[in-house]
């Protein structure tokens, strides 16, 4: 069994993490850290008898106490970081699922594998049906010549555009041999911003409302027709399959890994 640790363990995606990882069989949950922790027990989050797993509020010292060999962090863009080098530093893998990651923050968490020879995840998006979404739209992108990304996420968000629009846009850009061609070359915005982010030639439109979960659609335009592919996440739920695989496939992987769909076969 893989021994887990779930940083972030109070926020709404840390305690699906907590349920996942608890009731999977070939998954050990060792610990759990939340800056905001009374030290309670974690059947207040599974909803059964005590465990005896406390909620920590320092990082590295519940990886001490529980030596885990996987640290999943979902907590935010001012902490991500450090936790990163904390856990990589202590010879754990960290699954990361934390939006606001940058190029930059890549190439520190890849010298940091490669200094420690540990293994981590970096991943955008944990979601099987959206992973398989930016699947399909790379094989469209190559019939269509114009294509437009809306993201729709609920109003805590912190980051616009998401990490999934961000790696989408790449990889149609990518698919089409580099930059895709959009719009009118003599196109007037009257307000800014209101044809949305420019990126790799892609517009992408960015949604923050009450009631969204997460949810994107890549619209494809051509002669006489259109194609829109999306995918939606009506619960946090929808992630947990992602991160039980990536807790499972993170040990025996090498360096730094980005996008769940490494471990898609």
């Amino acid at each position: 069994m893989v021994r887990v640790l779930v940083c972030g363990a109070l926020g709404k995606m840390g305690k699906e993490v907590i349920k996942a990882v608890y009731k999977d069989s070939d998954l050990n949950l060792v610990g759990a850290v939340d800056v905001n922790s009374k030290f309670s027990d974690i059947n207040e989050i599974i909803g059964s008898e005590k465990t005896g797993i406390l909620i920590g509020n320092d990082l590295e010292a519940e990886i001490k106490k529980t030596t885990p060999q996987v640290v999943v962090d979902f907590t935010n863009p001012d902490a991500v970081m450090q936790n990163i080098e904390i856990t990589i530093r202590n010879k754990v893998s960290p699954v990361v699922g934390t939006t606001g990651i940058t190029q930059s923050n890549l190439q520190v968490i890849e010298n940091l594998c490669n200094e420690y020879a540990v293994s981590a995840l970096i991943s955008p998006n944990f979601s099987v049906g959206a992973i398989l979404m930016m699947k399909l739209a790379q094989q469209a992108v190559k019939y269509f010549p114009v294509a437009e990304i809306i993201e729709l996420h609920h109003d805590q968000k912190l980051d616009a555009p998401s990490g999934t629009a961000l790696l989408t846009a790449d990889l149609l850009a990518a698919a089409r041999g580099g930059y895709l061609q959009q719009g009118h070359p003599n196109e007037v915005e009257k307000v800014k911003g209101a044809r949305g982010s420019d990126i790799s030639g892609i517009h992408v439109h960015s949604v923050r409302l009450p009631g969204y979960v997460a949810h994107q659609e890549v619209i494809f335009g051509g002669l006489g027709q259109t194609l829109t592919i999306r995918h939606d996440s009506i619960s946090r739920e929808s992630f947990m399959p992602g991160v039980v695989l990536a807790c499972k496939k993170i040990i025996n992987a090498k360096g730094l890994v980005y996008g769940l769909e490494n471990f898609m076969d």
